[in-house]
This record gives structure tokens, sequence and C-alpha cells, in this order.
């Protein structure tokens, strides 16, 4: 894989610096590649650095865990910890005879809630944030503001000719993806450096979270994912197109997510418990990985524009879903779908206030277009905040409701 280019800036650190002085463990989460090695040792550059890809550190660290902890120093960073799911219990039991904040900093490429050890030992002890490939705000070094200006109530922020229209080569953004490593590369290398990676993960990562049978199956499973149109999660169907067994893709899938490969987007409904029982959404986390999986590049999404739906909206969902690590921790994400199979493709909740997003790929738009978001208002009644449908065209537009507005896809990282 190709070595990484200048640093660039992460909206994330102000959070982890803000966590480090008030927790005693901040753990940093995310896909390998995203850059979470690069922002720890920036942000806390004064501390020992110990990496358990280190195979001889490794063992050290699994044969008598307690001692290994003894023998740290007072503050220290302790990269991809879940190599050492036993290290987790003594870093508790180190805490709780020391609670001073700031004491351990560590990373993750799978995540960590979904290992017991985490979730027994260091509730309440640590601050756990989420580091997602660069969104295009970061790429630009941009403020990163738009969810904060929505939350504030800034929903349609213009009506009329955006002159600025939406950033050129946005096909180009989207199979470009947001793993630091590929802003250098060309298009050509950038495919093969997403091939490299999915096949690292799979063929050795995947290990630290699950036993596979053949890990064919399972990166055969995730390129039907990438290529999906919808992709509303049916494990039968899955089940059907792949020969496998449905408890067999029930499983790979949640080892695709605690890779950070996928992310599921549970069913939203008014009523919470009726969330837990309707069918997720999958996307796969980069829509750059997603495209090279799929076998499409940016001029195959100029010419067939029926190509370039499921990844401009796993773009968007990577957008807004990144964003949100940063602005606001009680963010809470979802998708909405009723019996009339009336959607919205990403809704957006902090307690019972609600917003949706609709994406269009398309630069002309009908009122059909924004009757997901309309029944998604009169389900929330007064707890609707707002919504926006994206688009790939250049105006802004009011939908008829004041919540609402129609906005290019630009808007997302216009400062």
């Amino acid at each position: 894989m190709a070595a990484h280019p200048a640093f660039v800036a992460r909206r994330l650190a102000g959070t982890i610096e803000q966590d480090l002085r008030t927790m005693p463990v901040v753990a940093v989460i995310g896909p390998r590649q995203a850059g979470k090695t690069t922002l720890v040792r920036w942000i806390a550059s004064d501390r020992t650095y110990i990496t358990f890809d280190d195979e001889p550190v490794r063992r050290a660290a699994e044969l008598d865990p307690i001692r290994f902890v003894r023998a740290l120093p007072d503050r220290v960073t302790l990269d991809e910890i879940q190599r050492v799911p036993r290290l987790l219990p003594a870093i508790k039991r180190s805490v709780d005879g020391d609670r001073q904040p700031g004491r351990f900093l560590l990373t993750g490429s799978t995540n960590l809630l979904f290992l017991p050890q985490v979730t027994e030992s260091l509730a309440g002890r640590m601050a756990i944030a989420d580091l997602w490939p660069l969104t295009e705000a970061e790429k630009q070094q941009g403020a990163g503001s738009f969810l904060r200006r929505l939350l504030d109530g800034d929903v349609a922020p213009r009506i009329g000719r955006d002159r600025s229209g939406p950033s050129p080569g946005l096909e180009a953004r989207i199979v470009t993806g947001g793993y630091p490593p590929v802003l250098t590369l060309t298009p050509a290398t950038t495919r093969s450096w997403h091939r490299s990676y999915v096949r690292t993960l799979i063929e050795r990562d995947v290990r630290d979270v699950a036993r596979i049978r053949d890990v064919g199956e399972l990166r055969r499973l995730l390129t039907l994912l990438a290529t999906r149109k919808g992709r509303i999660f049916r494990a039968t169907t899955l089940s059907r197109d792949t020969g496998l067994h449905r408890t067999t893709v029930d499983h790979y899938v949640t080892v695709l997510e605690r890779l950070f490969l996928v992310r599921r987007l549970p069913a939203w409904h008014r009523s919470p418990g009726r969330r837990l029982i309707r069918s997720p959404k999958v996307h796969l986390v980069d829509s750059g990985l997603a495209a090279t999986l799929a076998a499409l590049t940016a001029p195959d999404l100029v010419v067939n524009r029926d190509l370039i739906g499921h990844l401009l909206e796993s773009f968007v969902v990577q957008q807004v879903m990144a964003e949100a690590a940063w602005t606001d921790p009680d963010l809470e994400f979802w998708h909405y779908r009723d019996k009339d199979q009336i959607e919205v493709d990403l809704v957006m909740t902090r307690g019972l206030r609600t917003w949706g997003f609709e994406i269009k790929a398309s630069s002309s738009l009908t009122a059909r277009d924004a009757r997901g978001l309309a029944r998604l208002a009169a389900r929330c009644g007064r707890d609707f905040a707002g919504g926006i449908l994206f688009h790939t065209g250049r105006d802004i537009l009011p939908l008829g409701d004041p919540r609402m507005v129609a906005a290019p896809v630009s808007e997302i990282w216009r400062d």
C-alpha cells in the first residue's frame, strides 16, 4: 500500500483532546488506514507509543497482561488494542487504582463495542471517538459545519441559484472515497489500493474478530453488498443469491461491520420498540471501496447515470455520519420505509427531534421526489426539525414546507 500523503488535520481532534482531559481511557476506533495512528501520534506526541501490530510486543502483552500494564508509563498510547483483548481487564484494574484522566489512549480497527471485555471492564471509564475516512470538508480543510448549522435551525440558508454549483467531479469524489492513502494516487492505482485493502483485512484482520470457515465467501458477500441497489438487509435474499445459509449471512455481515467495512442503518419508526424489528439498510462505509468492488469508475458514472444512485447514497451517508462524530455524540441515524414503500434514505435524530435526508442522483426534481420527506414530517409532527433533498444540480429550492429544502450535495462541505 502507498504511503500516506501530508497530514490532513482531522476535525475529530478537538473531541479526543477534550475526552483526554476528562476520562482515564480514550479509545479512537475506526477502519484501518482511516488515519487513527497518525491522528493520535499528532495529538499526543509526547506519549510513549506502543503498537500491537508488533508481534513481540503483542506476545508479551498476551503472556502476562497485568504485568505488562504495570510496566507502562503514566501516559501511553496503545495502537490496535483489539489484537490483545486480554489487556482490557488489566487496564480496567489499573484505572480503578488511579482514575487520573488521559492515562490510556487506545486505537482499534475493529468495533470495540462488540468485544465483551470492553463493555464489561471499561464501562464508565472510557470515552469512544469514531474516526471514519476523510470527509470532503476535511479534504479541503473546511470547517465541517454542515450539521452544526442544521442543528442550529439553518435548514434552508439560501433559496435560488447556487452560483458555485456542486463541486466539479462529484463522480470522482465518490469513486475515490476517503481513505487518506488514496488522495495522491491515480484512479487506477486507487482501485488497486482498494483491492489490496480488502484482501489484507479479510485475510489477516478477520481472525481478530471471528472464526471464518472460508474467507472467499466473506469477500463474495461484501462484493454483492457493494453492487446491490436499495440495500435493505434481508438475510433470506442474500442467502439465496450467495448460496450461504441464512445464519451464515447474518454472521458474515456482523463480521464485516466489526471490521468497519459495512454499516447498518436501523429502520426508523415513531415507536422505538418497532425500530428494532424492521429490516436495516446496509451501506459500505466508504463509497470508493464500494465503487471498486462494483467495478465502477468515474467515467462509468458520468455516462450511465443509472449506476450512480446507490453509490451517491453511500457517499452522502458517509459524509454526514463522519461529521456527526465531531459535532454531537447524541446524534443517531436510521432509514425510513413504510408499508407503502415510501422511503427516506437517511434519518437523523437527537432525542425526539428528527431530520430527514433524501438523496437523488438527478439534477431535475419533481414533487414526487419529496414525498418521503413529507411522509416523515407527517409521522413526526412537531418533532420534525427539517429535511433536505440532496441532488446533483445547481439550485437551492423550496419544497413547499419551510422546514425543507432541495440543495446540491456540495452543501454538505460548503463552509
